[in-house]
């Protein structure tokens, strides 16, 4: 069962305005990390917001855990927001409550007794690494620790599905890296669906199973992490994957590459690796197979949410349909053969 299915979202916030959501249709399954990536004005943090009611939208129809939150009373819809965690991006901690405070809030506003407060804030501090911060106000803490404080604060009511709206876009990439291992840490300990907005692509690739590309209210792309930072189909997303795998060789390096011989042509070109040929010898066998020679000019190994990938810059020396057949094989492959140069 989809643990959220929005159906045709609208939302615009004055009648002239453009519209914040155009149509939007999204499914995340129980137990996934699903990404929404977009840049500001795209429509995202309206879309996470319509999910918890925080925006109600104009049109369409929100299901949470098999429930239409559309039709809920006031009453009812309390009670299923306890099942929706939400972190910020700007923490919004009470400055002067401590960690314990702070992680109990939510439990003290929905009238849980003292001692299961303080039961449920003992078993949320060690979760998030903060257990000997317990007394400590928000001012004496670093930004990381001020998120895991609004990690356990989006915990507290045992919550199934957890929203994060840009949850890591005020950090530093080191102290970014340990809030999403967490986040994805957590996910597995408690069985969470986690909705995860951001703009940027390198926290998608770090911690999504799936990711859906916003622009102007609408989705333009979704799939799996893996396939859609492979083989990005919309110009926008092949814009945002660059950023996070893109390879470009330095003009002085292409400057002195040699030129090809009488009769022969050289092509520079981009090869992405990926599925289940991405190990394979490639290079060596179109050399040898196809009688061109093929120059490696630079190159790079990673990971995408857990699979492995390369791309290589390549210098291609030979007769021209020799150069086509060889890139043609490639293909077949599943590999991605880009031109960089002619």
């Amino acid at each position: 069962m989809a643990a959220i299915r929005l159906q045709g979202l609208r939302k615009r916030f004055a009648p002239d305005a453009l519209p914040a959501l155009d149509d939007v249709s999204l499914s995340v399954e129980a137990g996934e990390v699903f990404g929404i990536v977009g840049r500001s004005g795209a429509g995202k943090s309206t879309l996470i917001r319509c999910v918890n009611l925080l925006e109600r939208p104009d049109a369409g129809t929100v299901q949470v855990l098999g429930q239409d939150v559309l039709a809920l009373d006031d009453a009812a819809l309390r009670q299923a927001r306890r099942g929706m965690g939400m972190v910020f991006q700007h923490f919004n901690l009470h400055a002067r409550r401590t960690v314990a405070e702070n992680v109990a809030f939510p439990l003290e506003i929905a009238g849980v007794p003292r001692a299961g407060r303080a039961a449920r804030v003992a078993e949320l501090l060690p979760l998030v690494g903060l257990e000997a911060k317990r007394d400590a106000y928000p001012a004496q803490l670093s930004g990381g620790q001020k998120q895991r404080v609004g990690i356990a604060r989006a915990l507290a009511s045992k919550p199934r599905i957890l929203l994060c709206d840009e949850a890591t876009s005020a950090l530093d990439p080191e102290t970014t890296a340990e809030i999403l291992a967490l986040i994805r840490d957590l996910r597995a300990r408690l069985d969470l669906t986690v909705l995860l907005i951001t703009h940027e692509m390198g926290v998608v690739k770090s911690v999504c199973d799936r990711v859906a590309v916003m622009e102007a209210g609408r989705v333009i792309e979704e799939g799996r992490v893996f396939d859609v930072f492979t083989r990005p189909a919309q110009p926008t997303t092949r814009r945002f994957v660059a950023e996070v795998i893109g390879h470009s060789v330095p003009e002085g390096t292409v400057a002195r590459l040699p030129a090809a011989r009488d009769g022969e042509a050289r092509r520079l070109v981009q090869v992405l690796f990926a599925g289940p040929n991405s190990t394979r010898a490639v290079v060596s066998e179109a050399s040898r197979d196809f009688g061109v020679d093929m120059n490696i000019v630079s190159g790079r190994v990673d990971e995408i949410a857990g699979e492995p990938f390369g791309v290589m810059a390549l210098a291609a020396y030979g007769a021209p349909d020799r150069l086509e057949a060889s890139f043609a094989w490639m293909r077949s492959l599943g590999l991605t053969v880009t031109e960089i140069e002619g």
